[in-house]
């Protein structure tokens, strides 16, 4: 369930590229959410797929593994539900979260169940990119270098770059791509107050998809080119 902000980002793009073969790490997003209460932003509690890494800190993303899935599944379905219930939009999003909460089932992989939460967000927003894992893709192991190799895959013409990614990223790989890259921002007032803490699931309860969409289609369009 992504931050607002990133869910801008992968809503303003044409490829996401799910980055599942690198490190996991616990201190990130990777397998966690911050839900806002709808009535008080500043009320957070963590969402948390525990998770075991089978290979310690060198562990994949797509190889680390849920623990205990039924608890997960149902702590997972309790809390959106505690959260958000009283929405108007609510009974739209539980239809979508079924598919995800049925992964519990199927899959051991936290990845998985993380990948399927920001699809059904995105496909409530009617996105219609299309979605690709590095796994399956060739690039070199520089970490600027990796995500240019990445983008020049899809025959790309642009790159963007988050705030915290434009902190560390070397543009000269993707300059010799032929990328541009784009430093995606987002305004910082209303509803992206917090949106660089909180899950997106709150935005879409306040709002509803559409007026979301149209929101997010607003940011894509004001980003540089």
């Amino acid at each position: 369930m992504p931050r607002l902000t990133t869910l801008a980002k992968l809503f303003a793009a044409d490829y996401w590229i799910v980055l599942n073969d690198v490190q996991f790490n616990r201190r990130d997003y990777q397998h966690r959410a911050r839900l806002a209460s709808l009535a008080d932003p500043l009320r957070r509690q963590w969402l948390t797929i525990p998770t075991h890494l089978p290979h310690g800190r060198q562990t994949t993303i797509d190889n680390a593994l849920i623990v205990e899935p039924a608890r997960s599944r149902r702590r997972t379905a309790h809390m959106l539900q505690q959260h958000y219930a009283a929405s108007p939009h609510w009974p739209a999003f539980q239809q979508a979260l079924t598919s995800v909460l049925d992964l519990f089932d199927t899959t051991d992989k936290t990845a998985d169940v993380a990948e399927a939460s920001t699809r059904i967000l995105l496909n409530l927003l009617g996105w219609t990119g299309v979605v690709l894992r590095s796994s399956g893709l060739h690039a070199r192991p520089g970490r600027s270098e990796r995500l240019a190799d990445l983008a020049t895959f899809t025959g790309a013409r642009s790159y963007l770059c988050g705030t915290g990614g434009m902190r560390y990223l070397n543009t000269t790989p993707f300059t010799a791509c032929g990328l541009t890259v784009i430093s995606f921002t987002t305004p910082a007032a209303g509803l992206w107050q917090y949106s660089r803490e909180a899950s997106a699931v709150r935005a879409l309860m306040q709002l509803g998809p559409q007026p979301l969409a149209k929101v997010l289609r607003t940011v894509a369009t004001s980003q540089p080119r």
